[in-house]
């Protein structure tokens, strides 16, 4: 049953009836107001420590996700970036939390839920085989309860991955990706899910659907649409599943290219990477593409309007990222390569 919620600012008119999702994104929107017009970045994902086992051996452990991994290396950079995601009381939650702190990213809208377990990945690698992902983590009932964060137009909204699709997180989130569509928000969209979760695919289709008419732009790789669509490839997918909804299509193929659609428009653009890394690859991808959105100070009226050279820009500094965070253990950035990108932002006052 929606909650009806007197609201006195902004022209929302008093008596207005919301969802009690949205009833909190408006509070909070009220209490967090700023006169100031800074673009904000919101990171939507789950927070997970995997755990890398070499032949049977444990290797190390970090923060894994790409929606994770892409906020710690914006933040790096000095970027405003909030991420919105749940993890335990417990001690792997701590450490999770204490990462985002670390990369300075804004963890007020991290649920801190005490029954049940922060989530773990065991990723076993061998020198023949493809990866093996087991997931581990116990989860509350009442869970995913979350203070979202203020979102304005032309602020950039990160989400994907099971959060997107599975329930109750899925209901909660498409309120607020709803809503930041309609305030002119630019949303990106991480398709797929992580290796090793099983999803009843027709059940959440609808879901994945749903989240490309929502969407401004759509990144996947391979993997994903290994995942998602077997036996398909990128111009399947775009011309079968994304081109009806109209959001741009970036699909990255580490072999060969990154294959931007738009309309009835394709252009490639190349490149080369023999890593294995492809976590590290996609996590920098994808902030190195955010990264160019800042630089370019990109707003969500100027979309339809880039060029081709604005997009070989575009994805020039995708690659960059992707490359740097392929060769990084932990999927980031090196201090240098932050500081070099840095100066190249523009100052927001």
């Amino acid at each position: 049953m929606p909650s009806v919620t007197t609201v006195a600012t902004w022209g929302v008119k008093a008596e207005t009836t919301f969802k009690p999702e949205l009833t909190r994104i408006l509070i909070s929107s009220i209490h967090n107001y700023s006169f100031f017009t800074m673009k904000k970045i919101i990171a939507i994902g789950e927070s997970i420590l995997d755990t890398v086992y070499y032949n049977n051996r444990p290797e190390r452990s970090f923060v894994g996700g790409r929606v994770s991994n892409a906020a710690a290396i914006l933040g790096e950079l000095g970027l405003p970036v909030s991420m919105v995601s749940e993890c335990c009381t417990d001690k792997v939650g701590d450490w999770v939390v204490n990462f985002f702190n670390s990369h300075n990213v804004d963890t007020k809208s991290i649920d801190r839920y005490t029954d049940g377990s922060t989530p773990l990945a065991a990723i076993f690698r061998q020198d023949d085989a493809p990866d093996s992902i087991v997931n581990y983590g116990v989860y509350p009932d009442n869970r995913f309860n979350v203070i979202w964060p203020r979102i304005d137009e032309d602020d950039i909204v990160l989400f994907g991955s099971y959060y997107a699709i599975d329930e109750p997180q899925r209901e909660r989130l498409f309120d607020l990706l709803t809503y930041a569509r309609d305030r002119k928000a630019i949303l990106i969209y991480l398709p797929g899910f992580q290796h090793g979760t099983q999803f009843n695919l027709t059940k959440v289709m609808p879901n994945i659907l749903e989240n490309f008419e929502v969407s401004t732009f759509v990144i996947d790789h391979d993997k994903d649409i290994n995942n998602m669509f077997p036996n398909h490839d990128s111009d399947k997918v775009y011309n079968n599943h994304i081109k009806f909804y109209g959001p741009t299509y970036i699909h990255i193929n580490s072999g060969e290219s990154a294959a931007i659609y738009q309309g009835s428009d394709k252009q490639l653009y190349p490149f080369t990477s023999d890593t294995t890394n492809h976590l590290g690859l996609q996590a920098g991808f994808i902030a190195g593409f955010i990264y160019a959105l800042f630089v370019k100070d990109m707003r969500f009226n100027n979309i339809a309007a880039l060029t081709h050279d604005d997009w070989k820009e575009f994805m020039q500094q995708a690659f960059e990222f992707a490359q740097c965070c392929a060769k990084s253990p932990d999927n980031g950035i090196t201090t240098e390569f932050a500081r070099n990108k840095a100066q190249f932002l523009p100052q927001h006052q």
